[in-house]
């Protein structure tokens, strides 16, 4: 695998399907002592519920460490430079997960660190929450001509979502606002991906076009962290794009309904949706441990670089 954990598209096949066996093991049998004695500096630049969490307990389970490090007590390229913090705590622990606004600070901070760095969330990628997404599904459902529609906006989490389907070999379509497409960039490393696969990797602007046949219905957030200004006027842009009975009604029978979480109920995403039986948003939110533990596991193993 490859030494970090940056991007799902650094990933190959077998290396996620390595992710997905470890840890439907590490769901069965949580404690291991795979870690004793190793640390894991967690950076967080944004505020975190699911991610701090499951990483500590994680880490815990698998008999290691974790060092909280907020904002303030780092300051990535303020107090000091990107690089000089990676170079330092390279010295100190065997694995950072970074949790940061700005890709590109994720991707410095990684040139220079010389042990493991996770991304634990940034602006243009979520590679964990993708992981536990497809993990989610595949425990019940067969991936293969499985069809995914994605409605809302082409953030960070429907970039690696759309990563890990081109890699998967899974059809997924994804229905955003004109002007709220996923970037460029993203949408040809997925596609690319997917010649490969024969996955299906599509971009329309019809929720309802969207989820006709759909075996899953994924949503986000309209405003991500950062965009909290732009929340009144999104809420406009978005109202057509609400997950809801009737939208639901147009995928197939029992479509799965999954949400990476926070969810904005009565926006995204109504009440009604979010608690229905086919709602599998707490089983995602569980399998960010899961899979977690076993990146971890393969990724801070072995020896201290």
């Amino acid at each position: 695998m490859q030494r970090d954990l940056i991007s799902i598209h650094d990933l190959s096949r077998a290396e996620i399907d390595k992710i997905f066996a470890l840890a439907s093991k590490l769901k069965k049998k949580p404690l291991q002592n795979w870690l004793s004695g190793k640390s894991l500096a967690m950076i967080f630049e944004k505020p975190s519920t699911r991610t701090r969490v499951s990483f500590e307990v994680g880490m815990f389970e698998l008999g290691g460490t974790t060092i909280h490090l907020s904002p303030n007590a780092v300051q990535l390229g303020v107090r000091e430079s990107i690089a000089d913090v990676a170079r330092t705590l390279s010295c100190y622990v065997d694995g950072v997960m970074l949790r940061t606004f700005h890709h590109r600070d994720l991707v410095e901070f990684a040139r220079w660190s010389t042990v493991p760095v996770i991304n634990g969330l940034s602006d243009l990628s979520h590679p964990c929450q993708s992981l536990a997404d497809i993990f989610t599904i595949k425990e019940l459902k067969n991936l293969e001509n499985l069809k995914i529609s994605y409605i809302g906006d082409g953030n960070n989490v429907c970039h690696s979502l759309m990563l890990i389907c081109a890699k998967m070999g899974i059809n997924l379509v994804v229905a955003t606002p004109k002007g709220y497409e996923p970037k460029y960039e993203i949408t040809r490393l997925a596609k690319t991906d997917a010649k490969q696969t024969k996955a299906i990797i599509e971009i329309v602007n019809d929720p309802r076009t969207a989820v006709k046949g759909a075996d899953v219905i994924y949503t986000d957030v309209w405003a991500s962290m950062g965009q909290e200004k732009e929340s009144a006027a999104r809420k406009q842009i978005f109202k057509n794009f609400q997950v809801n009975k009737s939208l639901v009604k147009l995928a197939k029978k029992n479509a799965l309904i999954m949400h990476c979480l926070p969810a904005h109920r009565g926006e995204e995403i109504t009440d009604e949706v979010i608690e229905g039986p086919n709602s599998i948003v707490f089983d995602q939110a569980e399998n960010r441990l899961h899979v977690q533990k076993a990146v971890l596991a393969i990724l801070l193993g072995g020896k201290k670089r």
